[in-house]
């Protein structure tokens, strides 16, 4: 079965990732500065989750969002994995591409929309069987074509998938944002006044709050995030992912 509960260590023994170029100061995105750059991979619960309380501070408070990629194909590429994690990292790898292809051409909001438009269509489907045949079934409904031309982007930027001139970039900002954190974390990371700011792992969160507690947890986080001092608040005993996709079998 796989991982949901804790999808960063999960990993493959084999790599598909190009590594010609050395991974090197990252690019300043398009459009900034931001208020906070947000690392995620598209394949992770967590990080769909916290974007989408992310997404209604931005609407509210209009806070600016820089949207960076960190790949679990790239994360966990040295360890052990079940052949079912290796197609879904790879599937969330070569997602990435397509960001990287559409950030390059139109900037910083089209990855933020092309994220945006996978999870609407991936962790919202309520289909049958166990969690490994669910997540196949939510892939086939991920066409990237259908998502381009919904966002009204290029239909050839679905070649990225296969372009491994991306990968470079990709691997740069995976392992930039580990060094924000340090190791041993999980997914999504969150840089707060970006490049020099703090950065934490997640808030993990099983549900999107509302407009009044969205706002108030954000406030209450800024004043954690802003204190030098501050490292980890956790606990591993939580409520289900609200999300139909991962319900129980």
């Amino acid at each position: 079965m796989l991982d949901v509960g804790n999808p960063l260590r999960v990993s493959s023994t084999t790599s598909e990732i190009n590594d010609e170029t050395p991974a090197t100061t990252l690019a300043e995105l398009p459009g900034g500065p931001y208020d906070v750059e947000f690392f995620f991979d598209p394949t992770c619960p967590f990080a769909w989750q916290t974007s989408q309380w992310m997404r209604r501070v931005v609407a509210l408070r209009g806070v600016r969002v820089g949207w960076r990629f960190i790949s679990l194909r790239v994360v966990n590429e040295a360890r052990d994995v079940t052949p079912q994690m290796v197609v879904a990292q790879t599937r969330g790898l070569r997602y990435h591409r397509v960001c990287a292809a559409a950030r390059h051409r139109f900037g910083n909001d089209a990855v933020g929309a092309l994220y945006e438009a996978w999870g609407e269509r991936y962790w919202y489907i309520d289909a049958e069987g166990t969690l490994p045949q669910r997540i196949a079934t939510a892939a086939r409904a991920v066409d990237v074509h259908e998502i381009l031309e919904s966002l009204e982007l290029p239909d050839d930027l679905a070649d990225g998938a296969d372009d491994l001139r991306w990968d470079a970039q990709i691997r740069a900002e995976t392992q930039a944002a580990l060094r924000r954190t340090g190791p041993d974390v999980g997914t999504p990371i969150i840089t707060y006044d970006p490049p020099d700011g703090n950065s934490l792992f997640g808030p993990v969160i099983s549900e999107v709050p509302d407009d009044e507690h969205a706002l108030a947890f954000y406030d209450a986080l800024r004043t954690f995030v802003d204190f030098e001092g501050f490292s980890e608040l956790k606990r591993s005993d939580r409520q289900p992912l609200d999300l139909p996709l991962l319900k129980a079998s």
